[in-house]
């Protein structure tokens, strides 16, 4: 697990480097790399620059907005990047969000890439689920794993 200032190689970070770069990715850059990008920078702005990309970018979902917004998150912002856009960046950590990302982006220079699949709010919904449910259970769960893996 990655802990506090500690890179993904296990390398402290340098004290007064600056903060901490980290990209999350998924296929869309429509929901749940959006919903990582809000929460992280929300919860660790102060030590994290957070950004978010899709490997076929198609606009945010606007069930992203108002999920966020219930937990006092501005979103407002942000939109849908294309990974190219960050392809001659460093970043200290890309944490892709999805199977279909990870199979496509499974080499970023300089860095390992962290899978962490979440189902995506969109498409996968349990029985009964509507949108919103499904948008708040995934943000939730994103949440839980950055606090767990960034946090405190």
């Amino acid at each position: 697990m990655i802990i506090g200032n500690v890179g993904v190689d296990g390398r402290p970070f340098e004290v007064g480097s600056g903060k901490v770069k980290a990209l999350f990715i998924c296929s869309h850059n429509a929901a749940r790399s959006q919903l990582a990008e809000g929460l992280m920078r929300h919860l660790y702005g102060d030590r994290f620059d957070v950004h978010s990309a899709g490997i076929e970018p198609l606009g945010v979902h606007p069930a992203v907005h108002t999920v966020l917004k219930e937990v006092g998150i501005d979103a407002s912002k942000q939109w849908s990047k294309g990974l190219e856009r960050y392809e001659r960046e460093d970043f200290d950590y890309v944490v892709t969000l999805c199977e279909g990302a990870h199979e496509r982006c499974s080499f970023f220079p300089g860095r390992d890439i962290i899978p962490r699949p979440f189902r995506d709010p969109v498409i996968t919904r349990e029985p009964g689920e509507d949108v919103l449910t499904a948008f708040r259970a995934v943000r939730d769960e994103i949440k839980a794993w950055l606090v767990e893996t960034f946090g405190p």
